[in-house]
């Protein structure tokens, strides 16, 4: 009975270790190429609201301009 338990024993651990060795592996590698991050950002908005404010101001401080 006891060489029959060592035995399943074994048997269990080798179907373990043949069911652990097949499964995929996943490797993290860096990348060959280098990363290059576009930054072609268009700033035209945040210089429109700068002029008009200051046309704003200019208009309302002189009132002959038109």
């Amino acid at each position: 009975m006891v060489a029959e338990l060592g035995g399943r024993a074994v048997l269990a651990v080798a179907l373990m270790l043949g069911i652990t060795a097949c499964e995929p592996r996943v490797i993290l590698e860096a990348p060959k190429d280098p990363i290059t991050i576009n930054l072609n950002i268009k700033i035209e908005q945040e210089v429109r609201i700068k002029v008009e404010r200051d046309l704003e101001q200019l208009f309302t401080s002189d009132k002959k301009i038109f």
